[in-house]
């Protein structure tokens, strides 16, 4: 059986933690902030676990994460 391919877009975006839980980085919070409250610019700098539903999906597009 050959090797699986790591989808690049995906190995960008997600990182596995020591759990197996895959986190993420929000998107909008790199430029154009002036429109953005404070709030909103807070959240968008924090990361986030992928939910359960998704999980699995995205795991199998990254198999040597």
């Amino acid at each position: 059986m050959p090797k699986m391919k790591t989808k690049k877009t995906a190995a960008k975006r997600f990182k596995k933690t020591a759990t197996g839980k895959l986190k993420y980085s929000h998107m909008g919070g790199s430029h154009i902030l002036t429109n953005k409250n404070r709030k909103q610019k807070r959240r968008l700098g924090s990361q986030s676990i992928v939910d359960k539903a998704d999980q699995k999906r995205i795991a199998k597009t990254i198999p040597y994460a």
